[in-house]
Order: C-alpha cells, then sequence, then structure tokens
C-alpha cells in the first residue's frame, strides 16, 4: 500500500515543492532500507523476529508522522527514511511464516501473505483518489501513521514469536560504509545533470561513494561478522537469485513511479503522454494492475503445489514484466494499451513476488532464514533505490518545458524509461535461468560444535555451521538430500 499509494501522490508531492527530484522520495525509502535491512535481520536472528518487527512497524509509524507534518522536502525525505523500516517488515514477514507455520502450508501461506498484497491493492488506488482529491497528498501519510499503529497493535496481541536465535555480531562500520558509499553516487549521479557530470562536486562525490565502498568491500572481507556476507554470496544458489530477486523489483519500482506520472500528465500538453486524469481516474489503471497481481500471487501457490520449481516462475514472472513495459511504451498515449499493458506487469509482479521468497525457503536452514533473506532484500532494496534516481535522471535530460514549476518530461525521455524497466527485467531472467536446479541439503556429524547442515549445489557444496561461518566439504559427502537441522 505504502509503495503504490506514494507512488500516485508523487505528481502532487513533485508540484507542491517545486522539484525535478521526485525519484528521492523512493530512493529515500528504499536506500535507508538496503542498508540497515541486513543488521536488522541479524537482530532478529540474535533476539527474536517478532520483537524487532514491531520495532520496525512503530518507527515506520513515526516516520508517516514526520512527512505527513513535513514542511520542506528534506524533513519529507527524512519521514520516508524512517518509514523505509517497512521493507524490513516485509522480510521479517516471510521468515516469521517458515519458523511458525506447518511446514506443508509454508508455500501457500508465502503465496497466500504476497497476493493479499494484490488484493489490497484493488482498493488501495480508490482510497488513494479518494484522498488525494479530497484532501491533498499529506492524507496518505496520515492514513499510514494510523493504519500503522493499529498493525502493530495487532501484532503484539496474535502473532508468535520465532523460537530460533543465533549467536553474533552486528556490522555497524559496515552498515555505515555501504549506506555512504551508495548515497553519496546516488546524489552524483541524481544532481549530475543540473551540475554537470565534469564539476568538482559532482566528481568529488563519485569519489568519496567509490572510497566509502572499496572500504566496506574490504572490510566486509576481514570482520568476523560483516553486515552481508560476501561468501555467501559466491554460492550461486544465493548470489543468483539476490540478483534476479532484486533486478525484478527494481523493474517493478521504476514502472511503479512512472506510470502514475505518464497516466496523470494532461494530454493537452500533446507530449505523446498522458490521459489528463487525476488520482481517481487512475484508479481505473491501478486497480486492474492489483487484480492481476492477486492472480499471479495464488497462482504461484498453486503451481509449486504441483511440482513446478519457483525459480520457473520467478523467470516467467519477470518475463511478464518486461513484456508490459514494452507493451505500455508501444502506446503511451492510448489508455487501453496501457492498461492492457500494466495487467501484464501486474501478473508478472504477482508471480515473481510470490516465487522470490519460496526461492529463499530452498537454500538455507531456519537458523539463517531471516540473515540471508536480508541479503536478497537488500538487493531488491539497492536497485530498487538506485533505479529510480536513475530514471528520472534519464527523464531529467530529457524535460519538454516547466510549467508553473512543474516538469514535463519528453516523450522519448518516457520511452527510454521503459525501455529501461524491461532491460532490467530481463537481467532478472537470464539470473534466474542459472540459478542451480538442485540445492544438497545433508546433515553431517561434528563432536565439536553437532550436527552442521551442508547447502550447496552439485559439485560445490559449503557447510552452514551454528555461528554462521562457511566450511568447505568434499562434495561426495553430499550424495542424498535429508531434512537437516543446525543445533
Amino acid at each position: 500500500m505504502n509503495a503504490s499509494m506514494i507512488s500516485t501522490g508523487l505528481p502532487g508531492i513533485m508540484a507542491y515543492f517545486h522539484t525535478n527530484q521526485g525519484g528521492w522520495i523512493q530512493t529515500a525509502f528504499l536506500l535507508v532500507a538496503a542498508v540497515i535491512s541486513p543488521t536488522l535481520g541479524k537482530i532478529a536472528d540474535m533476539f527474536g523476529k517478532r520483537r524487532v518487527l514491531l520495532i520496525c512497524v512503530f518507527v515506520s509509524a513515526a516516520g508517516s508522522l514526520v512527512s505527513a507534518l513535513a514542511p520542506n522536502f528534506i524533513l519529507l525525505l527524512t519521514g520516508r527514511a524512517m518509514s523505509s523500516l517497512l521493507v524490513t517488515c516485509l522480510f521479517l514477514g516471510y521468515s516469521l511464516i517458515r519458523d511458525v507455520y506447518p511446514p506443508k502450508t509454508v508455500a501457500m501461506a508465502a503465496a497466500l501473505a504476497t497476493s493479499g498484497m494484490g488484493v489490497v491493492s484493488v482498493a488501495t488506488p480508490f482510497l488513494t483518489g479518494w484522498l488525494m482529491d479530497g484532501f491533498g497528498w499529506r492524507s496518505l501519510f496520515w492514513f499510514f501513521t494510523v493504519i500503522l499503529v493499529i498493525t502493530g497493535i495487532g501484532i503484539r496481541l496474535f502473532t508468535d514469536e520465532s523460537s530460533f536465535r543465533l549467536r553474533s555480531k552486528i556490522d555497524f562500520v559496515g552498515a555505515g560504509l555501504l549506506g555512504a558509499g551508495i548515497g553519496a553516487i546516488l546524489v552524483a549521479v541524481s544532481f549530475g545533470v543540473d551540475w554537470g557530470w565534469t564539476d568538482g562536486k559532482t566528481l568529488g562525490l563519485f569519489l568519496v561513494g567509490i572510497v566509502m565502498l572499496s572500504l566496506w568491500i574490504y572490510s566486509a572481507r576481514v570482520v568476523k561478522a560483516p553486515l552481508i556476507d560476501l561468501r555467501l554470496l559466491t554460492r550461486r544458489s544465493i548470489g543468483l537469485t539476490a540478483i534476479a530477486a532484486g533486478t525484478a523489483y527494481g523493474s517493478t519500482t521504476v514502472s511503479s513511479t512512472i506510470l502514475p506520472l505518464m497516466s496523470m500528465t494532461s494530454a493537452s500538453f500533446g507530449l505523446g503522454y498522458g490521459f489528463s486524469i487525476d488520482a481517481k481516474g487512475f484508479a481505473a489503471i491501478q486497480s486492474p494492475l492489483g487484480v492481476a497481481q492477486v492472480i499471479g500471487g495464488v497462482l504461484v501457490g498453486i503451481m509449486i503445489g504441483r511440482g513446478l520449481t519457483p525459480r520457473v516462475l520467478l523467470a516467467l514472472g519477470s518475463s511478464l514484466l518486461a513484456v508490459g513495459s514494452l507493451v505500455i511504451m508501444s502506446g503511451m498515449d492510448t489508455r487501453w494499451i496501457v492498461l492492457v499493458g500494466a495487467i501484464i506487469t501486474g501478473i508478472g509482479t504477482g508471480l515473481a513476488y510470490s516465487a522470490i521468497p519460496n526461492v529463499q525457503f530452498s537454500t538455507v536452514p531456519p537458523q539463517l532464514q531471516a540473515s540471508t533473506a536480508s541479503i536478497v532484500a537488500t538487493s531488491q532494496s539497492m536497485l530498487g533505490a538506485i533505479l529510480p534516481v536513475a530514471v528520472f535522471t534519464l527523464l531529467n535530460s530529457n524535460v519538454a518545458r516547466v510549467v508553473d514549476g512543474v516538469t514535463l518530461y519528453s516523450a522519448n525521455g518516457m520511452k527510454f524509461a521503459w525501455i529501461g524497466a524491461a532491460g532490467i527485467a530481463l537481467i532478472s531472467v537470464v539470473a534466474v535461468l542459472f540459478v542451480p536446479r538442485k540445492i544438497i541439503e545433508v546433515t553431517v556429524q561434528n563432536d565439536a560444535v553437532g550436527d552442521l547442515t551442508i547447502i550447496g549445489e552439485p559439485n560445490d557444496v559449503s557447510s552452514i555451521a551454528p555461528n554462521g561461518q562457511s566450511a568447505e566439504v568434499d562434495p561426495p559427502t553430499a550424495t542424498h538430500r535429508t531434512v537437516a537441522t543446525t543445533r
């Protein structure tokens, strides 16, 4: 709800603050999430996922309140950064499903949780239209302030805590280096069009970002419990899943950002796109997209139950994301073509989002589920944060004119944005096709530390020890698959 409603409110927010940096409304949300999610995932493994989930919900509510009251664009972005903990809620929710649901119902439960987002999204556009057209964009943030407090109370009363615990350390230095590095580069990319790509500020920020990221990579290799265990990313099953999930999510972030901006532009400007609709009118496009997302999510639960692998469903979903983006690009001035493209995108979103957690479930034991899921969530948030800024940089390089402080983009700029969304989705398809078809999982007895869970790929098997470290074993020992636990 937060993603779709704030995206719909984006044109009004940009017009109110007279800014062409609308991409930062989503970037502030997703960039902080990308940096903090691994840390919170580790804390959740150590102290309880339900406990951390509650903290995230109430901090997000406070962030919505800050945005609702924001007198300037910077303070609004501050509130969006606080609300970024909603992203952490997403993967913590999936991890709790894995921990507290009966094994036979996990796949369907995850699919229903995801498709539930689609159910909500059917009504969300009409709610957004009513709030936006009747009370203005600030009412969106007031709504989230109230609904998140209610949600937090519901979690407190009705959600069980996970019994799994992990002893580990928290890499605050790594989080700071990663966030500073990516933030510096994104600011340079975002304002490079206005400052000039050879300006000292632009080049300086690029340099700072590269240095910070280099230091982060170094620290991740030398500390015992890094923010992101880069060795886990060398496992094809985890690294390629992270890439596939991140690019699929990034494609949907781009499309959900530019679709309302394109559709709600007045056709009278003669830009080659736009339908002169308000927030209520956009609901006629957004709501069918939500229905399609529900269908895609439910199909995943059904097809996995019938033996179809999650990786195939993720590839199919990402392919539909690419097709939907290209369909919209082909008819930006024709509403029914845009509607068809949006529906295709919705089905692809439902398939991809529901398949991602099910791919994750097959790669790691419960004790490391939140930590590993946070890697995938970081990839999703990172690309979701970077791509809107990149798209608005592209759009700001293709400005048609500025009317009353509102930036209007050329048709070519919009086409490039949709081509970008399609290309990103195709990267997801390629990545997921190389995810190993079989993940080997066996139990090996170790007198010093107890049973070790061995998880890896054929001819390349690694073990995950109770302290979260990797240890190599000979492939011949992993000739069969059993249910494994880590003590």
